[in-house]
């Protein structure tokens, strides 16, 4: 039965071993890869409306019959027009093709078409501009448009997905429990197979979706839960005493209310004999680092050795500085390990680290060399994981015996999708700022106002402090929107504005690693006062006597980015700004800057952006090791997550290892899903 689904592709009727290959650059190799590659969108051509009806910047089907045969244009070289009119018998409209001549000399005069494609209202006319065009009586239905490849169109998909239902007729099992189907009132895979690429009616597709998206949700939850339980295997590495009280005694101020509560949750998982493995999410300046220093004196008392490692050697840097600040007064060694050391010191470093006599070691990528042996690893430490690898943190973790897992990220995340993104991690979320820490202040102007700017900036500098401008691109190009500023010729261009008196640097992603730390040294050194950048800057650089920051076209920012930008002024004691410039003039531009000047909480501007843009800033590059997911997009499907989490967490305390034989059938559909992710082992 399955044995149809693993067939290549190139069995499928019209495909072939030539086509074959087009399909496989969108990931089809089998039959089962074709039928899971689901449409992008749709054409409905079975609602017909008349033409004076037609909605504004909708796409809609028009039926109509050709007055005229399309007459040829030519407006310049490589550019020709066909025009022709069109009428229902009540209006009249013109319709455009675009470079098109085998589709104009398909259309008679005489002749009544469907045409499907954008009604324009203009002064005295209908218009519509390289609209689908078929004959009446071939097309009155929901067609199905697929993502495309060069040589491969949506038609051509589609016809190659008829094939493939005929070829596999009735074999496409049903995985899910019936106990599930039935309580959530879910169709058949089969029916919503076919449903999902031929829908006869909208309420159909919709239900073909609500059951897919359901079943792919339901499978990622357990993969991740499953994940979560690979990680409860025993581990030497046990705490006996919680130092936490001793620690705190040491500080010079109190820990907030949530730190507390962070630092209790890793003890008692360091307490309970399986590996800890969680995430601590605060916002940008809630105290992580010292929620870190907590939680690693009491490892580290209790004779074990930690180690934390950071994306950059700035950032490894900054964090060495403060965690030595904070353990000052401590018997505890703090070291550091950096690519760009001395080989002498390097030697020395890796020497206490093998004997024992660092108790915390901070570093880079540095610490994934064979020659870094530690004497006892029980806590692995990852600030900011996305910007490192999966195997890179195994690596690291491989050099203990099951260590504990801690991870760091100032990026902060709906408490919606916390689950989803760090499925396989508990998470304490540290939801207070410290005491001391302002709110930035937030502006939002438009160019035209950047003079005035650049005035209030001038203030600030000459009081002493320091300030950011961040520009969208890198350097112009011959293709860059008008009005769309790049950091390089922003610098240039300052020079000569009332600011050029400043001492003023560029900093941007195409710098050398060394050239970029340089920069920042000076910049944190107040050899710089005014710093020109790209989005470079955006994480973790601690420099507390920046207290403006300039974003120009801020429109081009997630909610999600602006906040991580934002979070680089105001981190000393005294009050900050934050300038937001954009000519941006859709609604969903204004209300995002809106959002951006009513509130500083991190929390809710990403609730914000989420129901603002989707999803997408959280999952649209697939940073957090999550497998690529078919169909689920989860813009409007919050509640079907909510259920699949439920039944997920269900299903695994009742049936861990999914044995039971009306739970078998998903252990293959965690593996398929997860294997995009390297995640093998979760049979």
């Amino acid at each position: 039965m399955e044995d149809v689904l693993q067939r290549p592709v190139r069995y499928v009727k019209g495909v072939g071993e030539k086509r074959a290959e087009l399909f496989e650059k969108l990931g089809v190799k089998t039959v089962g890869d074709l039928l899971t590659l689901y449409p992008r969108h749709y054409e409905d051509w079975s609602q017909i409306v008349p033409i004076a009806s037609a909605p504004m910047n909708e796409p809609c089907c028009v039926r109509a019959t050709a007055l005229s045969k399309p007459a040829e244009h030519r407006i310049r070289k490589g550019l020709t027009l066909y025009k022709f009119t069109v009428s229902d018998g009540l209006s009249g409209m013109q319709v455009t093709i675009f470079n098109n001549k085998y589709a104009a000399a398909a259309v008679k005069a005489g002749a009544e078409y469907l045409f499907f494609g954008t009604v324009e209202h203009g002064y005295s006319r209908y218009q519509m501009s390289s609209p689908s065009i078929a004959p009446v009586g071939s097309g009155n239905r929901i067609r199905p448009i697929y993502p495309q490849t060069a040589g491969l169109t949506s038609t051509a998909i589609e016809k190659a997905v008829a094939a493939a239902l005929t070829l596999v007729g009735d074999a496409i099992p049903d995985r899910l429990p019936v106990a599930i189907r039935v309580k959530h009132r879910l169709m058949s895979r089969l029916e919503a197979v076919k449903t999902i690429h031929f829908p006869p009616t909208n309420a159909q597709l919709k239900e073909a979706r609500r059951r897919l998206v359901f079943e792919e949700l339901l499978v990622l939850q357990l993969g991740l839960l499953r994940l979560k339980g690979h990680v409860r295997r025993g581990t030497p590495v046990k705490i006996e005493t919680d130092h936490t009280a001793e620690f705190c005694s040491l500080l010079p101020f109190s820990l907030t209310g949530a730190q507390t509560r962070a630092i209790a949750d890793c003890v008692r998982d360091m307490q309970s004999g399986v590996p800890m493995n969680r995430l601590v999410q605060g916002d940008v300046g809630s105290g992580k680092t010292a929620v870190a220093a907590g939680v690693a004196y009491s490892l580290i008392q209790n004779g074990w050795q930690a180690a934390m490692m950071a994306p950059t050697e700035i950032l490894a840097r900054q964090h060495y500085q403060s965690l030595s600040a904070l353990l000052k007064n401590t018997s505890v060694r703090v070291g550091l390990l950096l690519g760009s050391q001395p080989a002498k010191e390097k030697r020395e470093v890796t020497a206490l680290l093998e004997r024992g006599e660092i108790g915390l070691v901070v570093g880079t990528h540095a610490l994934l060399s064979d020659t870094v042996q530690f004497h006892n690893l029980g806590l692995v430490i990852t600030d900011e994981q996305h910007r490192f690898g999966v195997s890179q943190r195994a690596r690291l973790s491989a050099k203990g015996r099951d260590p504990h897992r801690l991870v760091m990220s100032a990026t902060p995340i709906p408490r919606t999708l916390a689950l989803m993104i760090y499925g396989d991690l508990d998470v304490s979320v540290l939801d207070e700022l410290p005491p001391g820490r302002q709110p930035v202040a937030t502006y939002a102007v438009g160019s035209d106002k950047r003079e005035r700017v650049y005035g209030y900036i001038e203030k600030f500098l000459n009081s002493g402090k320091q300030a950011y401008i961040v520009c969208p691109l890198i350097e112009e190009s011959d293709d860059t929107p008008e009005g769309l500023l790049s950091a390089q010729e922003y610098y240039e261009r300052l020079q000569q504005t009332r600011l050029g008196r400043f001492r003023i640097g560029l900093l941007h992603g195409k710098m050398k690693g060394a050239d970029k730390d340089a920069v920042m040294t000076a910049f944190q050194a107040h050899e710089i006062d005014l710093l020109v950048s790209t989005t470079v800057i955006e994480v973790g650089v601690d420099v507390p006597n920046a207290s403006v920051m300039l974003i120009e076209n801020a429109e081009r920012f997630g909610l999600a980015q602006l906040h991580q930008l934002r979070g680089r002024v105001g981190r000393g004691k005294d009050a900050a700004a934050c300038i937001l410039i954009s000519d941006g003039a859709s609604d969903e531009t204004r209300k995002r800057l809106q959002v951006m000047c009513q509130t500083n909480d991190g929390f809710r501007i990403a609730e914000e952006d989420l129901a603002l843009r989707g999803p997408g800033d959280f999952f649209g590059n697939r940073q957090h090791g999550l497998p690529a997911l078919s169909i689920a997009d989860l813009k409007g499907d919050m509640a079907l997550l909510s259920a699949a989490q439920n039944e997920a967490m269900a299903l695994y305390r009742a049936d861990p290892s999914l044995e039971t034989p009306e739970n078998r059938g998903l252990c293959g559909l965690i593996s398929s899903l997860f294997a995009s992710v390297g995640e093998d082992g979760l049979n």
